[in-house]
């Protein structure tokens, strides 16, 4: 059964549990919803599937907040040892990374047709581990195009200082421990079908006409270090 229907399943039962006091108050909520709504009119991506994007990124933001509620309260009421208290503990981190991951998405958009400076840290060091940015881009594509549903992710890991394509199966597995995500995209099914129905090579497509270079470039750590 796959995490997001257990995950369904325990909140569908959160009142036999009488967690019912743990519903989060805005004002005690750990992280707030991020607005996007600058990229409304993005080209390649209508309104409507925008809309339901940032909706459903709002729902992770709440039930991060919700189950992280959960998990101070089972602590405080000395229920740390039960098995609902795991079963929160293993799920909470589902969330905050599909939360953190739509964010960071969100982030890399609105670029409006911009390319990568031939002459910027990340450029030189795509092709210093690719062999040219072409090569980068045909891998990072084929990553994003593979079946399943989650994440193709450019990664530059600090220890062996060089940059990977990544496949984040869902939202949580497949992450290269302690590497920087540079550029995140969203591969499951409602990033692309209501606009694309089954062809994902076209929302593929239509994500590389609409990276925000400069808003990636910042977070490769050599730019970082440049800028500061």
């Amino acid at each position: 059964m796959k995490k997001s229907v257990l995950l369904l399943c325990l909140i569908s039962f959160l009142p036999f549990f009488n967690l019912q006091a743990a519903e989060t108050k805005e004002n005690e909520s750990i992280y707030k919803p991020k607005d996007y709504s600058h990229l409304i009119g993005m080209p390649g991506f209508t309104d409507e599937a925008l809309k339901m994007h940032f909706k459903l990124y709002q729902g992770y933001v709440t039930n991060t907040n919700l189950l992280l509620g959960l998990i101070k309260q089972y602590a405080t009421e000395g229920k740390d040892k039960t098995a609902q208290f795991a079963e929160i503990k293993r799920r909470v981190m589902w969330e905050f990374d599909g939360m953190r991951l739509h964010e960071d998405y969100f982030s890399n958009l609105g670029g409006k047709g911009t390319n990568l400076e031939s002459d910027s840290p990340l450029y030189n060091q795509i092709v210093q581990d690719f062999g040219s940015f072409d090569k980068w881009k045909s891998d990072f594509m084929a990553t994003g195009a593979m079946r399943g549903i989650g994440w193709a992710v450019l990664v530059f890991d600090s220890v062996s200082k060089r940059l990977f394509n990544v496949w984040i199966n869902e939202h949580d597995r497949g992450h290269l421990a302690g590497g920087e995500p540079i550029l995140i995209m969203d591969v499951f099914e409602h990033a692309y079908m209501l606009d694309y129905g089954l062809d994902r090579g076209k929302y593929i497509q239509s994500f590389f006409d609409n990276i925000d270079w400069n808003a990636v470039s910042k977070r490769f750590p050599e730019q970082k270090e440049q800028e500061s």
